[in-house]
């Protein structure tokens, strides 16, 4: 890896960005009565897009938003703006990962989808436009302006959106959203604003309700040998989800390929740790070769054009055992990158698998660890490491190579741990943050699955009672 690259300056990154920190700033206070930084807020994201076909329509929507009478096509086409630029962000930083990595780029054309529902057959019509309306009385009020009326108005529009499953992507993001707002109200007496992600929020929210915007995708089928790298495990009050990175050899002889194959269940917030696996193994069986460290046969399985495998317990079956760090050792170098759909484009949706040996690792005055490759210092992200698995911080300190994702956060590249080689006894040993995820013998995570499965038991009792009653 050049680990040079990740600390040299991105060209155009930071102007971009403050052009979104901009815009962003202007959310806080609100559309409806804008001040004067409010208003050069909006003229530098307007500035940003200048030399785009989307110049005169952000030009439009910064004036009248400036003025205080933004529309609703105006709110979007500021969105569309933010959006446009932070996709830019995320290509720029997706080059730069490629030259660090060395690996093929992956293509940027846009995967192909059924349209037919885009023209007068959009699902949710009238509740998508409710969204939108929602989410506009949102910008005008501002961050600092909401309250728990305002927020409560988004309720009814998620209830009416869940019975659809075409609308529960967007139903999801709103839920989410306006739990995070509701748990903060009243925004005037917040001491402090998310002010990017809630901006991020509310622009993917306010784009993904607009005719045609989630058509459905098209997946083609692939057949071949399935190699696990690791485990992301992404866990939150009512639920959790295990998204496990791999390399696929397909059968017809084309160059590897990484893939994902994700995983998600709802949780009570008493099943915590090991206990998670036990929601998610059952829903699919690749967590089970994760955690044993076995290949995957695959047969016909459908995989999006982003990489994402649909997965179908039917069309795999397990394999010989495959070691993750053999694995990247040997193929993820010549592995192919996935392509990221454009409303995908983001930073934060960066999370590239990468190998790192012969690092130094030590800990910063305040804490966070760092390894130093061929001189160069890489932040390492050991808050990502779950408490569903055997890994450690400590594990991740005293190893000498990690099998992680390299993903971009803070203004910084960052590697999230997903395995490490460490010495016990003298002996190499591989700790993996997935190794719980088809059951263990180990005497923590026995442990932590007993405990576990006492509460789901007691869980399942009382609901049992409550619908009995």
């Amino acid at each position: 890896m050049r680990t040079d690259l990740l600390t040299d300056p991105v060209e155009g990154l930071d102007e971009a960005l403050d052009a979104v920190d901009a815009f962003d700033q202007a959310l806080v206070a609100g559309l409806l009565r804008p001040q004067p930084a409010q208003a050069a807020g909006l003229a530098a994201l307007a500035g940003a897009v200048a030399g785009t076909p989307l110049a005169s329509l952000v030009a439009e929507a910064a004036d009248k938003a400036a003025a205080g009478a933004a529309g609703e096509d105006h709110l979007v086409a500021l969105a569309a703006a933010r959006t446009a630029l932070m996709g830019a962000v995320h290509d720029a930083l997706t080059d730069r990962v490629a030259d660090v990595t060395g690996r093929p780029r992956a293509e940027r054309s846009t995967p192909e989808t059924d349209t037919t529902a885009a023209g007068g057959d959009t699902p949710g019509a009238n509740v998508l436009a409710a969204a939108r309306a929602w989410l506009g009385d949102l910008a005008r009020a501002g961050w600092h302006g909401i309250d728990h009326d305002l927020v409560a108005g988004a309720a009814p529009v998620v209830s009416a959106m869940l019975p659809d499953t075409r609308l529960r992507r967007q139903a999801t993001l709103l839920d989410g959203f306006a739990a995070e707002l509701a748990a903060s109200c009243p925004g005037a007496t917040l001491d402090h604003v998310p002010v990017r992600r809630w901006a991020d929020l509310w622009t993917r929210a306010l784009l993904l309700t607009l005719p045609g915007a989630t058509p459905a995708p098209t997946p083609s089928t692939v057949t071949g040998r399935l190699l696990p790298l690791g485990v992301d495990v992404q866990e939150h009050a009512t639920a959790v989800q295990a998204q496990v990175h791999a390399v696929l050899e397909p059968s017809d002889g084309t160059p590897p390929r990484l893939v994902r194959a994700a995983v998600s269940a709802p949780k009570p917030d008493t099943v915590v740790g090991a206990g998670l696996w036990q929601l998610l193994r059952p829903r699919m069986s690749l967590l089970g070769a994760a955690g044993e460290g076995r290949a995957m046969e695959l047969d016909a399985m459908p995989v999006t054009a982003e990489g994402d495998l649909v997965w179908d317990d039917e069309r795999a079956r397990p394999g010989e055992p495959a070691d993750a760090f053999a694995t990247a050792r040997v193929v993820l170098s010549a592995a192919t990158d996935p392509v990221t759909t454009p409303l995908d484009r983001h930073p934060a949706r960066i999370a590239v698998p990468v190998l790192l040996e012969g690092y130094g690792a030590e800990h910063e005055e305040d804490g966070t660890l760092t390894f130093t490759v061929a001189g160069h210092r890489l932040a390492v992200d050991t808050d990502r490491v779950p408490a569903a698995g055997p890994l450690t911080p400590e594990a991740v300190a005293t190893s000498g190579a990690c099998l992680g994702l390299l993903r971009w956060d803070a203004e910084e590249f960052l590697l999230q741990p997903l395995a490490v080689e460490t010495t016990v006894r003298k002996k190499t040993v591989a700790v993996h943050a997935g190794a719980w995820a088809g059951g263990t013998t180990d005497k923590l995570g026995v442990r932590a699955e007993k405990a576990a499965t006492d509460s789901v038991t007691v869980l399942r009792e009382r609901a049992g009672k409550l619908l009995r009653a």
